[in-house]
């Protein structure tokens, strides 16, 4: 028998349903206030060791309005830039809470499967490198293993695993995305995937860890020797960055804790003993900078949707009238928006707009390259 998909209206009961059945664990997580979610401000670089620390951005959460203030650093030594001070275990469940799964992962989801695309390029960036087709691809951060299904059209000789800290990666074995499914931090469970990949895959994902120095120490040791490092990371040193101010979405405060310029990231992999093969700005540049720039802005603009760690009722019909009303009304300028980001999008990386960069590196023959120790976490 078919399935029959949930009309709209059932599924706007359904969701405020959920949200209801939420909303008393946030009220309680939220009585004493956000402070046990941050940790101690540190005073240097996280990446350099260096002392020497300006602000670059204090914000909000302005995608999923979750109550806190963010900070982020940037180091004048090597630029690198950080949330200062970082969540803590109980703050990184706490906003990652419904974003990626619960009630955001219907959203996301819909979101990451529709990228096949995108996907088939990043595995193609990998062509010229590969004498012949990886037996073993590890994608770290795979999520619902969206991007393995579209490599394997590249690769379809390659055994695709994905390794995430949700259930996601779950659900991407059962559906055949990866092989094999590995629930866990990177370098938690390296010592036991030691030297079986011919190519370790991060897209977006070290941006996210607390810790990236070691989470590249651990994609080395999952490696073989002469295999392949794929790294696909946000550019810091975007002119929109700058031009955008909170706006600019990859800032994505509070879930990138770090976001890295491509000369640390290069010089950390040579310490490796990683070799560089391919830096790229223009082809993973997302052309969407302007448009979910004024997005954001309507959105802090426009009264809330229903959220259940927020302090207001949920909303009644007037405000729903009148935040679709709002939207409606800017739809010329997020057609302009969005245009605007596709015609800029093909000089982005000759411009400096190109919001992200890839890197291709390969891990040398030796075993004994460890690299040197990194300041303390």
């Amino acid at each position: 028998m078919t399935a029959t998909a949930e009309p709209p209206a059932a599924k706007a009961v359904t969701r405020a349903a959920r949200i209801a059945a939420r909303r008393p664990d946030y009220r309680s997580d939220l009585a004493d206030g956000t402070d046990r979610f941050f940790g101690v401000r540190r005073s240097d670089c996280p990446w350099c060791g260096a002392g020497d620390l300006r602000p670059r951005l204090h914000t909000s959460d302005l995608v999923q309005h979750k109550p806190g203030r963010f900070v982020l650093d940037e180091c004048r030594s090597c630029g690198h830039i950080f949330q200062n001070p970082q969540l803590t275990p109980a703050g990184l469940e706490f906003y990652y809470r419904d974003f990626y799964d619960g009630l955001g992962e219907e959203r996301l989801n819909g979101v990451f499967g529709t990228r096949a695309r995108v996907y088939r390029r990043r595995a193609r960036s990998l062509l010229p490198y590969a004498a012949q087709a990886p037996a073993r691809w590890l994608d770290v951060g795979t999520g619902h293993g969206h991007f393995c299904e579209s490599a394997r059209t590249v690769f379809p000789a390659t055994a695709f695993d994905g390794l995430d800290l949700t259930e996601g990666v779950e659900l991407a074995r059962r559906h055949g995305r990866v092989t094999r499914a590995f629930r866990g931090s990177l370098p938690e469970l390296a010592p036991g995937l030691a030297g079986q990949y011919d190519v370790v895959s991060m897209f977006h994902y070290l941006e996210h860890s607390t810790d990236p120095r070691r989470e590249l120490t651990a994609a080395r040791r999952a490696l073989r020797p002469g295999g392949l490092l794929l790294i696909e990371v946000p550019d810091p040193q975007c002119r929109y960055a700058r031009l955008l101010g909170r706006w600019w979405l990859p800032w994505l405060q509070p879930q990138h804790l770090h976001l890295l310029p491509a000369a640390n990231l290069r010089r950390r992999l040579a310490e490796l003993g990683f070799a560089v093969l391919l830096e790229q700005h223009g082809d993973p540049h997302d052309p969407v900078d302007l448009l979910a720039a004024c997005w954001l802005l309507l959105d802090a603009i426009a009264p809330p949707e229903d959220a259940p760690w927020l302090p207001t009722a949920p909303p009644g019909r007037w405000r729903r009238i009148l935040r679709g009303a709002l939207f409606l009304a800017a739809t010329p300028v997020l057609l302009l928006a969005a245009l605007l980001d596709r015609l800029i999008a093909p000089v982005a990386g000759r411009a400096g707009l190109s919001n992200a960069y890839r890197l291709v590196a390969r891990r040398d023959g030796s075993e004994q390259t460890a690299g040197r120790a990194g300041p303390a976490g």
